[in-house]
């Protein structure tokens, strides 16, 4: 029996994986051994079903005081292509949706000038005229600024959010949780300790909340599989993850571009396959398509994922590093792509709240 076997043993009798036999699947050739291992959890968390939702992604500004080093999106204010949008484009925005949307998804930089009171506005208009769309917004990242700019606590921002009708959080902002890596890539970025203390309070709060990972840079095996763990860790202190999101690095039309190739389909599907390993306590893995592409997606399915994302809309920030993928995929595309794959579609919505099953 080979080293493998012995992991796919431990994790078909349901124990919990340790950091050596990570670096075992990490390292093994044996991809389709390690999509099974991912794949029969994934059967026993939600069977055959695989989630998406009817959503739109809003990124409000590409304005940003940040400057991370793998970031395409990112303007300083004074060149062609930088842009705001104020309260009531962003409602205008929502209302081009077809009838039935469930999520806006918005995130954006941080904004040089903004006050706080500019996000409570746009939580809130958002809320009055779509009462029935799930609000999730902001990244720790961006509640961490909204402190520093209105002078408030984690708790207190959080709090002003919800009471103007935030529903849930995205998980982005994390990259790696590695202060080596956050040194070379995004100094003016918060690390784990303030990450994680965002995504506790907001879970005491009562605001649920995704996490994420991106890799495919300057990142080392063992600092993947330590975000994982510090992920699990967190999720069993703090319970209110809904779902965890690997995301690879687009390099292109980045300071990085021309030092890094995009990571392969291998790769992906490997990181995919080891986040529903390690993260047990997880509800939700999801093949994001957006930068997986649709098909890499589709194939993700059998490698641990229970969810694809949804329609999207509009989304600029992958797309700004060179992302080749649809900037939207129809309802009914949606349906067909995880049908084709022979699990069951379902529509939900922002909570994981099934909406319709379609068989």
């Amino acid at each position: 029996m080979n080293e493998l076997d012995r992991v796919r043993e431990k994790v078909e009798s349901g124990d919990k994986i340790d950091f050596d036999n990570a670096k075992i699947i990490l390292e093994s050739d044996n991809l389709l051994e390690i999509g099974e291992m991912a794949r029969s959890i994934k059967i026993k968390k939600t069977g055959k079903k695989v989630y998406f939702v009817f959503n739109k992604h809003i990124n409000y500004t590409n304005l940003c005081v940040s400057k991370c080093k793998f970031c395409a999106f990112y303007r300083n204010g004074d060149e062609p292509d930088a842009y705001t949008m104020e309260t009531n484009q962003v409602v205008d925005e929502i209302s081009k949706m077809p009838e039935g949307i469930k999520e806006v998804h918005i995130v954006g930089g941080l904004h040089p000038t903004k006050p706080f009171s500019y996000y409570i506005e746009m939580v809130r208009a958002i809320k009055t005229n779509f009462p029935d769309v799930d609000v999730k917004a902001f990244t720790a990242v961006e509640i961490d600024y909204f402190s520093k700019i209105s002078g408030l606590s984690y708790e207190e921002v959080l709090k002003e959010l919800k009471k103007a009708g935030l529903d849930s959080m995205p998980g982005g902002g994390a990259e790696v949780f590695s202060e080596r890596v956050r040194r070379k890539l995004y100094p003016n970025k918060i690390g784990f300790d303030k990450w994680s203390q965002v995504h506790a309070i907001a879970h005491r709060l009562g605001i649920p909340t995704n996490a994420t990972l991106l890799f495919g840079h300057v990142e080392t095996d063992d600092e993947i599989i330590d975000h994982l763990f510090k992920l699990r860790k967190l999720q069993d202190e703090h319970p209110g993850f809904l779902c965890f999101i690997p995301l690879s690095f687009h390099p292109a039309n980045t300071p990085l571009e021309g030092k890094f190739e995009k990571v392969d389909a291998v790769r992906e599907l490997k990181i995919l396959a080891l986040s529903r390993i390690i993260l047990d306590n997880f509800p939700h893995i999801k093949a994001y398509w957006v930068m997986l592409s649709p098909k890499v997606g589709q194939i993700g399915l059998h490698f641990g994922a229970d969810d694809i994302d949804g329609t999207i809309g509009e989304e600029r920030v992958t797309h700004a590093a060179g992302a080749e993928s649809p900037l939207g995929l129809a309802k009914e595309y949606m349906v067909n792509m995880i049908k084709n794959t022979g699990f069951t579609p379902v529509e939900r919505d922002a909570l994981y709240n099934e909406i319709e099953v379609f068989n």
